[in-house]
């Protein structure tokens, strides 16, 4: 098939390469325009389009996909079909019924659980056993397209949103490949979506998501950590400074260091400090933090991390300056 492969960020890339793998003549990519990013603000190519440059694949980056000439300048290689992943723009009707197969979607869920940006690090704050991945026909709604093809990943227990966002990448590149021999062979059919979601929309992610409250479950705690590592990452603050928390581990009763009535302690409190790592209450349970950084620091162990710092049981994670 004439393919025109629509994305952005790393997500995207695994996608575009199994689609020239498998055969396809991706005649276009198109992606959003070069950003500045980090301290520095150097202008930063995104991901897609330095895969296509080393294919010799020419790049489109239009501000607004929905301008005219945006729309003409694609109807120009008549495609016979465009494959969108993470994209980052919302199609116009007449892009989207431009090529003979449509525009294909991959979504990293199984759709309709977790229409929206950042499925793939909900599924896994929300406590999910299973996710996976959906190519859908898209149509003018959010997510809400036919759904195509689906295939599932049982969850690890210490799945994080690096590891997960990986094994679905992998995965959403061979579906798509098997989607489009599917539609062209005509062994295929769109199976409708609910309108409603069973899930609450997948919003996008930032950095205040990853402030801890230390009132909430040990186990929602846990799942924060792992949901947003590597980014936002989970945060607390410590002595007037950020401190980001890379891994928990929820105790239960039999591992408890102490067997002290919980509602001894404050949630965030620091119950205990030694070579196991931090100890510390919240509004239900205890969670073991193992890895810790400090700002302007390395990640590292928390039995490293407390040689070098002085932090006490009894001291409370969380507290503003003004509050301490």
């Amino acid at each position: 098939m004439k393919v025109i492969f629509m994305g952005t960020p790393e997500f995207s890339v695994g996608t575009l390469e199994a689609l020239i793998r498998a055969g396809h003549q991706v005649v276009l990519a198109v992606t959003q325009p070069d950003r500045a990013k980090g301290r520095g603000g150097k202008v930063q190519e995104s991901p897609v389009k330095e895969a296509a440059k080393r294919h010799g694949i020419p790049v489109f980056q239009p501000e607004r996909i929905r301008k005219p000439e945006a729309v003409e300048e694609l109807r120009k290689y008549q495609a016979d079909v465009m494959v969108v992943i993470a994209f980052g723009q919302i199609l116009p009707g007449e892009v989207l019924e431009m090529t003979p197969y449509g525009c294909i979607n991959v979504h990293a869920s199984l759709l309709p659980d977790y229409r929206g940006a950042a499925p793939i690090q909900w599924a896994i704050l929300d406590g999910r056993k299973v996710s996976g991945v959906t190519t859908m026909q898209m149509d003018e709604g959010l997510d809400t397209g036919d759904m195509l093809l689906k295939e599932e990943v049982v969850l690890d227990k210490k799945e994080t949103g690096g590891s997960l966002h990986d094994k679905l990448a992998q995965i959403g590149a061979d579906l798509c490949v098997r989607t489009l021999e599917a539609l062209e062979t005509g062994q295929i059919e769109g199976e409708k979506q609910p309108k409603e979601s069973p899930t609450d929309y997948a919003r996008m992610l930032d950095k205040a998501m990853g402030e801890v409250d230390w009132s909430q479950t040990a186990r929602a705690i846990e799942q924060k950590i792992r949901g947003l590592n590597p980014w936002p990452a989970a945060w607390t603050m410590w002595k007037g400074k950020l401190l980001k928390i890379w891994e928990g581990e929820v105790l239960s009763s039999k591992d408890l260091l102490r067997e002290e009535d919980p509602s001894a302690h404050l949630p965030g409190e620091v119950v205990t400090a030694g070579k196991d790592g931090l100890v510390v209450q919240t509004g239900e349970g205890r969670i073991l933090i193992r890895e810790l950084q400090l700002a302007g620091k390395r990640r590292m162990a928390t039995e490293e991390f407390l040689r070098g710092v002085t932090l006490q049981e009894g001291e409370i994670l969380g507290e503003k300056e003004a509050e301490r």
